[in-house]
Formats: C-alpha cells, sequence, structure tokens
C-alpha cells in the first residue's frame, strides 16, 4: 500500500492552525504528527510555506451529462474541479433528460464512476407529479431532492402549493432549494416590455429581484418549519433574505443557507465590463448585498460556500442578453478567490475550511471526510499563498473554454490534490488514473 509522508505543512483545521507533518497510507490519513519520520519507498512532499487543508466539498455543481455535453461533462469539469483543490461534488438534476427518477439517477452514477476525477453525490429533481420517486431515495447514496422553486427549464420548476407542501412533507432526505418567485420576475419583465424597452444585462438584478427571492425563500422556509423538514436553501445573493436564517453554528440546524463563490466576488458593478458571462440565476445583486453575505459568513446566518458550476458555451453566451443563457464555469478558481477574501481580511483561513469542507460534511452527513483527522480519506488540497495564478481563457480547463475571472491574478496556487489518498494533481499534471469514490452519508 502506497505510503505518502506531507513534510512540514501549515494544517488548518477544525478552527486550529499547526506546523505539522501528515501521513497517508492507502485512502485515508495515517497519522498527523509535528515530526513523521520518513521510510525507503516513501513519497516525500516538502511542503514549507504551504498550506494544508481538507479538500472543499462542493454541494452545487452542474456537469451536464446527459444530454448537454457540448457545454460540459462529468470527465472534463471534474478534472477542472481537482485542479481547483475540489475533491467532492453533488451534481443538480437539470440535464437531458431531466434526473426526476430513481432509474436516471443510478444512470449518473455510472457515469461517474468511469469518469469522474473526484468524489460525486446526485440530487433527484422534484416534480409536480414524481413524489413516489423522491420517496425511494436512498440517504446513505443520494444527496438529496432539489427543488426549483422558481424560474427553471424543462419540467423542474415546482410552485404549486400543493405539490410543495406534500414534498416537504414527505421527502426523506435533504431538500435544496433554488428559490425566485416566477410571478415576480415576470411581473418585473412585463413591466420593461410595457414600457417598450428591450432588457440588457445591467437590468437582470432588478427582473430577477430582491423581493422575488425573499418571497420564494420565506416560502421555502415557512414550510420546511411547518414539517420540520431538513431544508438548506441555495446560492442566497441579497441582505434581505439572511433574516431568514438562524446565526451560530450549524450543528443541529434544520434550516441552513449557502452563498457562492461568484455572489461574494462580483456586484452589479461588474455587469458594464463582464456583461452576460456573469448572467447567472438568481442574480449577482448590490454591493450591499455583497458586503453582507460576507458578513453572514461570520455570523453564521450563511453556513456553506459553493460554487454553482454551471458551464455554457461561449457563443451561448454571447447571445442578447434575453437569449443568453444563465450560469458561469467556477470550479477551477472557487478555492482561489476565498483566499483572495482572506489576504483581503474579509474571511480567515479557517473560517473558509469551515464553510467549504467542515459544514458541508455535518450538513449532508458526509461518511470520513471534510476534516484533517487520522482514520478519515484523504482528502486534501496543497496551497502554495505566496504564489500567483494568472487567468485567461486560454488557461482554463473547462470544456467551454472561458472564464469570468480572465485577466485577474490570483494570490496563492493549488499545489496539490489528493483524492482518496492518490495525488491527482501535482500542480502541473492531472493523473491519468482516477481515484475517486461515490460520497457515503450517515444522518
Amino acid at each position: 500500500m502506497k505510503t505518502t509522508v506531507i513534510k512540514n505543512a501549515t494544517l488548518f483545521n477544525e478552527g486550529t492552525e499547526q506546523v505539522a507533518d501528515l501521513r497517508i497510507i492507502g485512502q485515508r490519513i495515517d497519522l498527523i504528527a509535528s515530526e513523521i519520520a520518513v521510510e525507503a519507498g516513501d513519497e516525500v512532499v516538502e511542503a514549507d510555506g504551504c498550506w494544508l487543508l481538507p479538500g472543499m466539498i462542493d454541494d452545487q455543481v452542474h456537469l451536464r451529462e446527459p444530454g448537454l455535453t457540448h457545454k460540459g461533462n462529468i470527465a472534463s469539469e471534474s478534472r477542472a474541479a481537482v485542479r481547483g483543490g475540489i475533491t467532492s461534488f453533488m451534481e443538480m438534476p437539470n440535464v437531458s433528460p431531466s434526473t426526476t427518477t430513481i432509474d436516471a439517477l443510478e444512470s449518473k452514477y455510472q457515469l461517474a464512476s468511469q469518469s469522474s476525477m473526484g468524489n460525486y453525490s446526485f440530487y433527484l429533481g422534484a416534480t409536480h407529479d414524481n413524489l413516489e420517486q423522491i420517496k425511494q431515495l436512498d440517504t446513505s447514496r443520494h444527496c438529496g431532492v432539489k427543488v426549483f422553486m422558481g424560474a427553471s427549464t424543462g419540467d423542474l420548476l415546482v410552485e404549486a402549493p400543493q405539490a410543495l407542501d406534500a414534498i416537504f412533507r414527505e421527502s426523506p432526505g435533504l431538500i435544496v432549494t433554488h428559490c425566485e418567485s416566477s410571478p415576480l420576475i415576470q411581473q418585473n419583465l412585463d413591466r420593461y416590455l410595457s414600457e417598450g424597452r428591450e432588457p440588457v444585462i445591467t437590468d437582470h438584478p432588478l427582473i430577477r429581484s430582491v423581493d422575488a427571492c425573499y418571497a420564494s425563500s420565506s416560502y421555502a422556509v415557512s414550510l420546511a418549519k411547518q414539517h420540520n423538514s431538513q431544508l438548506h436553501v441555495l446560492h442566497i445573493t441579497t441582505e434581505k433574505e439572511l433574516s431568514l436564517f438562524e446565526a451560530g453554528p450549524i450543528a443541529g440546524k434544520n434550516i441552513t443557507a449557502e452563498a457562492c463563490v461568484h455572489h461574494l466576488w462580483f456586484s452589479d458593478e461588474d455587469y458594464p465590463e463582464k456583461g452576460n458571462l456573469i448572467k447567472c440565476n438568481p442574480a449577482v445583486k448590490s454591493a450591499s448585498d455583497r458586503a453582507a453575505l460576507i458578513q453572514a459568513l461570520h455570523t453564521g446566518q450563511i453556513d456553506i460556500i459553493a460554487t454553482d458550476h454551471a458551464p455554457h458555451t461561449w457563443e451561448e453566451k454571447q447571445q442578447p442578453y434575453g437569449q443568453a443563457p444563465a450560469g458561469l464555469p467556477l470550479v477551477e478558481h472557487a478555492l482561489l478567490t476565498l483566499i483572495d477574501h482572506v489576504k483581503n481580511e474579509r474571511l480567515s483561513v479557517q473560517q473558509l475550511v469551515e464553510k467549504v469542507a467542515h459544514n458541508p460534511a455535518i450538513r449532508y452527513g458526509i461518511v470520513e471526510r471534510g476534516y484533517l483527522r487520522e482514520g478519515y480519506f484523504a482528502d486534501l488540497v496543497l496551497v502554495d499563498p505566496n504564489a500567483e495564478t494568472p487567468v485567461s481563457h486560454e488557461s482554463v480547463h473547462y470544456h467551454c473554454g472561458w472564464t469570468p475571472f480572465d485577466g485577474h491574478r490570483f494570490s496563492s496556487r493549488i499545489q496539490s490534490t489528493w483524492v482518496n489518498g492518490a495525488r491527482i494533481f501535482d500542480g502541473q499534471q492531472l493523473s491519468a488514473e482516477s481515484s475517486a469514490m461515490e460520497l457515503r452519508f450517515a444522518r
């Protein structure tokens, strides 16, 4: 069984910081100590000056397979994710056909077993009439049920009160929601059209407005309280919504909230430069909303940071505002954006680790991951905090070939990523072989 010893790294874990060695034997962390002797045949990684963190667990990605593989696929996007220090992900059901049956869900696991470079799980998509499928979720393997409580594509929009009530009452596992009110969005859009104005990208946060977000997220929270459901509200974008969520540690909460890296990075001031490249749903809002989200990371009203990675082709994004799809590719640089926040004193490294690794593991009940602990799976990322990462469209590894961070220089670099004890990325090259596994849950 292969042994790897990482020497003299600065470990950030469970609120602590220490310089130590870490030994991996096989798939797992075997020992953490101030000094670990190296034996013949051990792989040694010298990590002086580098940070060793638990790998990021991304609870919200769109990898576009099956059916939308001109945008991306499990192989391409998981490779970009591992380069970015994401070792595990949970993927959404809005592919083609939508993942709304257990059979369709299982087929995605089969695809991932053949091509994913990161550990994986998949959500079942809720519809108005698939409650019997939802009841069949295996909560030890399936990460949850995704409910689009607002504008979506295909058959995944669920806004009928009777259907929502049944889902919140009967779901055996975690319910995760996209919350925007379709009627309010349509009212806002109709106002532009009645005035003879064609909306442009700077109108996006006004059409998909603060009130549209709050109306839907407050409805979800009220349903969860009524039925004592386990609810996780995805990609919160507004200060107003934060009042819905309890501050403090995540442990014991039935209702939790997530923010995404692009909503912590961009604001509506970036639309004139970035245009449709930062068009996403929910929309990037004001600078004051962004500041409130960052503050909520400190209070605990925001429990988890994720990406909502959602690639589209460059050509699709060059269409007029009304036709351009919403979503942007993020997994390759998500962790680097957060380290820039650390450098700018908006977050601590300990808070970063809590939001991207510890708390996802707690919320989803992920078995033996999300921490630097002896006996846990060795899902690790080594970061050089003093080496820059310049970014361009040409440098990225997404299938779509572009990035919203084109022209930026991040203040740190991903040096290595381990998945289940295997060094999948060495800072330059990816391994030719995957060590990825299904995520398992105990909750």
